[in-house]
C-alpha cells in the first residue's frame, strides 16, 4: 500500500499552468483579503447588465436574419409559381385554345366581322 507524503514547496512550484500565471498577474488574492469589495459591485453590475443586453441583441439579430432568409426562400418559390401560371394562363387565353374549350358547349367562333354601329347625334 502507498504512503501519503506531502509535497515539497518545490514540488508545487514545478508546476506552473496558466491559471498560476493569471493569479500572479492580476493578485486577485489581495482584493479579497479583507472581504468582498462592496465599492465595485455597482460597476459589476452595470458590466452585466450591459452583457445581457449584447447577448440578447445579437440573439434577436440571429432570429430576424433566418426570418429573412426563410422570407426570401418563400419569396423565390412564389415568383417561380406566378411565373408558371401566368405562362400557363397566357396559353389558355389564345383564340384558339379558348374555342377548343368552348367548343362542347356549342359555342363556335364568329367568321363575320363586328359592324360598327353609328348613332346621329339628333337620335340620342
Amino acid at each position: 500500500m502507498a504512503v501519503n507524503t506531502i509535497r515539497s514547496q518545490k514540488e508545487k512550484e514545478e508546476k506552473k499552468n496558466l491559471f498560476s500565471f493569471i493569479d500572479k498577474g492580476l493578485k486577485i488574492n489581495k482584493l479579497f483579503e479583507e472581504g468582498i469589495p462592496t465599492q465595485y459591485i455597482p460597476k459589476a453590475l452595470f458590466i452585466m447588465m450591459l452583457l445581457i443586453v449584447y447577448i440578447g441583441n445579437t440573439h434577436h439579430a440571429e432570429r430576424t436574419v433566418r426570418r429573412t432568409d426563410k422570407l426570401k426562400m418563400e419569396l423565390e418559390n412564389l415568383r417561380a409559381d406566378y411565373t408558371t401560371l401566368k405562362a400557363d394562363l397566357m396559353f389558355y387565353s389564345k383564340a384558339s385554345e379558348v374555342a377548343k374549350k368552348v367548343e362542347p358547349i356549342g359555342l363556335e367562333e364568329s367568321l363575320i366581322p363586328p359592324a360598327k354601329i353609328i348613332v346621329k347625334e339628333s337620335e340620342y
